[in-house]
């Protein structure tokens, strides 16, 4: 009677750690499909992103460049009009043509006034204007 009462309970016993150690897998199953769910929007996220740098990485390479490029454009523009002032004395000077574009003189007021060609009047314009 006691052999079979220790059996009985060692069977119970067997049956409980089984039924624990099974819900326990399974719970270890369900913990790793939404752990992969969790890496997997993160991937998602981080592709997003650096999609995103990568394009504002190349928009800051552009800028960049056509920074450059107006540096070399720009940069001999003092001298050219430094030049054009000491090109021919008896015109009004660009000087006096650069405040009249700063009082409002067009392109054609420029080259009729001061004695300026049409590129010339044009460039004080852009140069002047504020």
């Amino acid at each position: 009677m006691f052999l079979e009462a220790a059996v009985i309970i060692l069977a119970l016993l067997w049956a409980g750690t089984l039924a624990f150690l099974l819900r326990y897998v399974r719970q270890q199953r369900e913990s790793v499909v939404q752990q992969a769910e969790r890496d997997a929007v993160r991937d998602r996220r981080i592709l997003e992103l650096v999609k995103r740098v990568d394009h504002f990485q190349q928009s800051a390479v552009k800028v960049g460049d056509e920074v450059h490029e107006l540096r070399a454009i720009l940069g001999p523009l003092p001298d050219k009009l430094a030049q054009l002032e000491q090109r021919d004395p008896s015109s009004l000077s660009f000087a006096q043509a650069a405040k009249l574009v700063g009082m409002g003189a067009t392109v054609d007021e420029l080259t009729q006034s001061c004695g300026l060609t049409q590129a010339e009047a044009q460039l004080m314009s852009k140069l002047h204007k504020g």
